[in-house]
């Protein structure tokens, strides 16, 4: 009984696993049967591969064509199977070797004249296969580059299928990536062009120095979006590991660059007011695709407006807030998505947002009301709180301010001394140091911990606040080139928290 056997990847989340495809020709009517749980895309590419291999001039078995993906328990979703599909069933009615498929991975979807499409999620596959030991990933040429960011392994690119059965039958060689270009410089906006706002700035350059969340309160106009806007400029490059983990996300999503598919700088995600809750934090019917939270992983998710958002949307944020990621539990199976972001609220200070506090004509119960969006427990995952006023004179006065660049070589400073600091236990900002640490390994003097000490007395804060007051601390002490923070740092973190919505 003829047997063909061919290797693909299934993404979930941005977590691969390889798949074996058998593929059996018996005796029977003319007809194909897919099994191990293929969702309806899957199971339409009986019909596409069927159509690839008669158009590329190859001979479709006559029999009953059984098409078997393992582990048979895990859900199958999407068209990346298809090139494998069609290459296991060349094995088993044997127009193609098998020598070259045992170690080779090959992802694709096919056109129904035998071209090779792009397909969503090629980056963690290719390291999926890696993983998993295997010499070659066979991908469609449109992902050739995507697949070339991942080291360690042989990555092929071919425009048809036509091309990959020749190089099975041992032909001539598929394309080989070529070197990423570096992508040009990102065209975001220099601090230089805010007018005033000194707290404001200040809190913005605590919030890139140790990876912050913030919000921004104040009357339209005043520059809170501007700000907000340009803390991409203020953050260092992604590292090596980093880039890929973003990438690999925007993969997923399918919404990376032909030309530059390498991610090497903090992403900036802002939605609208009037997004949903699968659209922040990743969702949709089978396979949970990522949403805002992790497509701004690594970088920044601005909220503007953030008192018109849904607040079912607004309490979504609680868990990646405080855990880095989103786990999204589907038909399918459960998606994990990394999800560690710096959050920028924006609001105004109530629904008719006069320039003057004065002239709001708005009912203090719908004043209250408005901003009281903003629950207790999403407060207190928030570091930093500024409330901005306008400005009384000074806008055109041509006062020279401090660009992007200046500050951002203080806040490269301050991260490389809390990278420094945080090595042994493995963390990179302040931001991301858990609790017991803080308390047990790198407990503050006590005279810098009595302001958080009697703020926990007098029910001013909860524990949660407390530690992340004492990050703020951490890091404007490194701002200014402490060792180790002082009272007066502890109390102006304080001040960050105690301010913002009026």
């Amino acid at each position: 009984m003829p047997l063909g056997r061919a290797f693909s990847v299934a993404v979930a989340g941005v977590d691969g696993q390889l798949v074996e495809i058998e593929a059996d020709i018996g005796q029977g009517l003319p007809s194909v049967h897919l099994v191990g749980r293929p969702d309806a895309v899957l199971q339409e590419s009986r019909d596409r591969v069927r159509a690839a291999v008669t158009n590329s001039g190859e001979k479709w078995p006559d029999g009953r064509v059984i098409l078997a993906l393992s582990p048979a328990t895990l859900p199958k979703v999407g068209s990346v199977y298809d090139l494998a599909l069609a290459a296991a069933v060349m094995d088993a009615s044997g127009a193609v070797p098998a020598q070259r498929l045992v170690g080779t991975v090959l992802l694709g979807e096919l056109a129904l004249d035998g071209r090779l499409r792009r397909v969503r999620g090629v980056l963690p596959a290719v390291v999926a296969a890696r993983n998993a030991g295997r010499a070659t990933v066979v991908v469609p040429e449109a992902a050739l580059a995507e697949a070339g960011l991942v080291k360690g392994i042989r990555i092929f690119g071919a425009a048809t299928l036509v091309d990959v059965l020749d190089w099975l039958r041992g032909g001539a060689d598929l394309i080989t990536p070529e070197p990423v270009p570096p992508p040009p410089p990102p065209a975001v906006g220099d601090l230089n062009e805010v007018v005033g706002q000194h707290e404001a700035r200040w809190a913005l350059e605590v919030a890139a120095a140790g990876g912050h969340h913030l919000l921004l309160t104040g009357p339209p106009g005043i520059g809170k979006t501007m700000l907000a806007q340009r803390l991409p400029s203020l953050l260092p490059p992604l590292t090596e590991r980093e880039s890929l983990e973003v990438t690999a996300i925007h993969s997923v999503a399918g919404i990376l660059s032909d030309d530059y598919p390498l991610i090497t700088v903090p992403p900036f995600v802002a939605p609208h007011h009037s997004t949903s809750v699968s659209a922040m934090v990743g969702g949709g019917s089978g396979s949970a695709r990522p949403g805002a939270v992790s497509r701004a992983h690594r970088g920044v998710l601005l909220l503007d407006e953030c008192a018109e958002i849904s607040k079912s949307v607004l309490e979504a944020l609680r868990t990646p807030l405080e855990e880095g990621e989103v786990r999204i539990a589907r038909r399918d199976g459960v998606a994990r998505y990394p999800a560690r972001f710096q959050l920028i609220l924006a609001a105004n200070p109530c629904p008719c947002a006069p320039a003057r506090d004065i002239d709001c004509i708005c009912a203090p119960l719908a004043r209250r009301r408005y901003l009281g969006k903003l629950s207790g427990p999403l407060m207190d995952r928030i570091d930093l709180a500024v409330q901005m006023h306008s400005q009384a004179a000074g806008a055109f006065s041509g006062e020279e301010v401090e660009s992007s660049e200046t500050v951002r070589k203080r806040v490269a400073a301050a991260r490389d001394a809390a990278r420094k600091r945080w090595s042994s236990v493995n963390l990179t900002t302040n931001a991301e140091v858990p609790g017991h640490v803080l308390r047990q390994r790198f407990r503050l003097p006590r005279e810098a911990l009595a302001p958080v000490e009697n703020a926990l007395k007098h029910g001013r804060m909860s524990a949660r606040g407390a530690d992340r007051a004492i990050r703020v601390a951490w890091t404007i002490c490194d701002l200014r080139g402490g060792e180790v923070p002082i009272a007066q740092d502890v109390l102006q973190a304080l001040s960050f928290r105690q301010r913002g919505v009026a």
